[in-house]
Formats: C-alpha cells, structure tokens, sequence
C-alpha cells in the first residue's frame, strides 16, 4: 500500500529543523513519525551565506529524521524566511472569454498574470499570489467571481516575493543535500496553516513569527494573506543585550531570556532590557500597521510563534504596546499528546507538511517551475567551475 507521506525542512537561522508527517485514511491531521534537528550553518537573517556549510546542516537533520522515521527522505516541502519577504500589491484585468459572459477560473487567472506583468520585480522572486479583491463590471465582488456573468473582471492581488538570489541559494542548497524540492513556502504562510483558524483569518489577525535573527509579521482578512514583512532583527538581540547588561556568557544569557534567571542577578533588570528590545520590535510591528491602516483594528489580535515567542513577558508586553488581544501560538494537531512539537519553533516545518492539504492560494511555483530554476542554478554553478 502506497503511504501518503509529507516532509516539512525549515532551514532557521540557528537550527534546521525536519518534520515526517503520515496522513492516514479518515484522519484529520497528519501523524507525526519522525523528526529531526540541527544546528544551522551558513545562514544569515534567513538567507544563505555559505552554501555547503549548509548542506552540512540539512544533511546532519535529515539524518536524524530518516533514522527517527524509518523513511528514506527524497523529497519535500521548503521553508523560505528570509529578510527581503515582502508582500508586493498589484492590479490587474481580464475580458471575460466565454461569448455567454460566465467568468471562469481561466478568466481569474488571466487577470491574477496581468497584476504580475504590472508588478516591477527588479530581482525579485514571486512565491505566492493571493488575490485579495475582485471587481466585475467596475462593482466590487463579496466572495468569488467564479460562475457569475460580466465582461471584464478586476483583481487586486497580493505577491508574496523574495530576492531572487535567496531563493536560487536555497534551492542548491536543497539540491546538493540531495532532496527534490517539491514546494517552496514563505514561512509566515507555513505557519498560518496550523496556528491561525479559519475565522481568525477572516475577521482580521496578524501572525507574527520571531526568529533568533528575523521577525515577520503576515496580516489576515476575510480569508485572505492581505500583508506580509520581515524585519532584520530577532530573538537573538535580545540575548547579544542580556549578555551585555549582566556582562555574563550568550549560553547563560539565552537561559535568562526566556525566565531562567538564577538569584544573585537582578529579575527587574532582566525585565527592563527584555521590555527593552521587545519594543523595538513592537514598534517596527505597529508602524507596519499603520502602513496597511490596521492598527488596533484586528479584532483576532496576534498571534506568535518562533523560537521567540517563548520570551519572558511578550504577550502582556505586546497587549499593552500594540493595543490589540494577543498570545502565544498553539496548534491542535496533536491533541493531549505532550510533544515537544507544541514549541511555536516547530510551527513553521508542521504547518510546510500540511500545504498540499491547505493550499489556498494561487501559487505561482509549481514542481516543473522549481525544476526549470533548479537546471539554471546547476548550469550557473557548473560554468563557475570551468577552467
């Protein structure tokens, strides 16, 4: 019997981490049957800086996670969070094709390209589109157009990009650990997949994922992504000012930072510099809300996952700073199962192994796509090594 087996890599700043997840006949969510984890190599604020060192680290996770599965892993979803992920607004349009003037997913589709070809991309890398709002006949479309009748349709799409040298390294480093890439998901999306409900996207919410070395933040409303960001700055700079204030090692700095803090050092001066870099955050967060006119306006509040989501204070820290109901991510994938896979660090490689499930958005890779670039990477690396 053929198993229905999905594989999440989400390659992080500080640790590379692997999900095998089974999906069962008549379950829900996938079962989780194996994992595995390393310390990464080579990255900087999401993007490769030194492509075989972090080969290495894909290849040293990947072989925790074959060993804890039983599974030979040849292929699998991706993660991608680097600090150029933006969400890049276009417009764009189509007449309708069909003499009866019944608007199709062609049509749709057509009109999501014509908002790509009026996108300036200038090196960037199209990961994602998610139309945001349709007008037919110059009047706006509650829902979708699909099946109604007019003659031209109107799209107001959302792109999710990267530079394109971040993506072009990720995948030769994907290709040279040897696994086919399947899918390359934006990590903020990911994440959405099992953190955020349907409803929470539709009434209005922000997740926001804190890395050790980035912090992005995607905005949600009526069920579609209408906002991402990431910012250089990270879970990290909260330990680099630990470490600096009570002059002690990052090792024991990181401990503190999350509420560890031993007796013969100052709780109140660890608050102070933790509340400290958590409004720098926090004010980078609200100045985006500004930008898109959302702030204190979602009603679902936010949401955070990340290694950084753990730190001492954050929510009542974001309650008070950003006005808005706030907590920590959780998932109910596992049910009461205790797992260390409830850490809101594992959310973004659990939410890549659910994305052929919950793909709802009108992706503009698909596996021939990944194929193409990959061919392109190999001839640009091969001429490299010519004499």
């Amino acid at each position: 019997m053929i198993r229905n087996i999905s594989i999440g890599i989400d390659i992080g700043s500080v640790t590379t981490r692997i999900v095998v997840g089974e999906f069962l006949k008549g379950e829900k969510n996938p079962k989780i049957i194996g994992i595995g984890e390393a310390e990464t190599k080579g990255i900087r604020h999401g993007y490769v800086v030194n492509i075989s060192e972090t080969v290495n680290s894909v290849k040293n996770a990947v072989s925790m996670a074959e060993k804890t599965s039983g599974i030979k892993i040849k292929r699998a979803f991706v993660s991608i969070n680097s600090i150029t992920l933006r969400g890049d607004i276009s417009q764009g349009m189509s007449v309708i094709s069909k003499a009866n003037g019944e608007i199709t997913n062609l049509d749709i589709n057509k009109a999501i390209e014509d908002s790509e070809n009026n996108l300036s991309l200038n090196n960037k890398k199209i990961i994602h589109a998610f139309p945001i709002s349709f007008k037919l006949d110059g009047k706006e479309v509650l829902g979708q157009p699909e099946g109604m009748c007019g003659i031209k349709l109107e799209v107001k799409t959302l792109f999710v990009t990267c530079l394109s040298q971040h993506w072009e390294d990720l995948l030769a480093v994907i290709s040279q650990a040897g696994i086919e890439t399947i899918g390359v998901i934006a990590s903020p999306v990911a994440g959405s997949h099992i953190v955020l409900s349907k409803k929470q996207k539709i009434v209005g919410s922000a997740l926001v994922n804190i890395g050790s070395e980035t912090v992005s933040i995607s905005v949600f409303e009526n069920g579609s992504l209408i906002s991402l960001h990431a910012f250089s700055i990270g879970s990290s700079d909260i330990t680099n000012d630990i470490a600096l204030g009570f002059k002690i090692p990052l090792e024991k700095a990181e401990s503190f930072k999350y509420g560890n803090i031993t007796l013969d050092y100052s709780k109140k001066k660890l608050d102070e510099i933790i509340a400290a870099r958590l409004t720098d955050i926090f004010e980078l967060i609200e100045n985006h809300f500004k930008k898109i006119k959302r702030n204190e306006l979602l009603p679902a509040g936010i949401v955070f996952i990340g290694g950084g989501a753990n730190v001492s204070r954050l929510e009542e820290l974001s309650k008070n700073i950003l006005k808005l109901p706030s907590k920590i991510g959780t998932t109910e994938m596992f049910g009461n199962i205790k797992t260390k896979l409830r850490d809101p660090s594992w959310f973004t490689a659990l939410g890549l192994i659910t994305s052929n499930k919950d793909n709802d958005n009108y992706s503009k890779e698909n596996i021939s796509n990944i194929f193409k670039d990959l061919k392109n990477i190999i001839k640009s690396i091969a001429k490299q090594l010519l004499p």
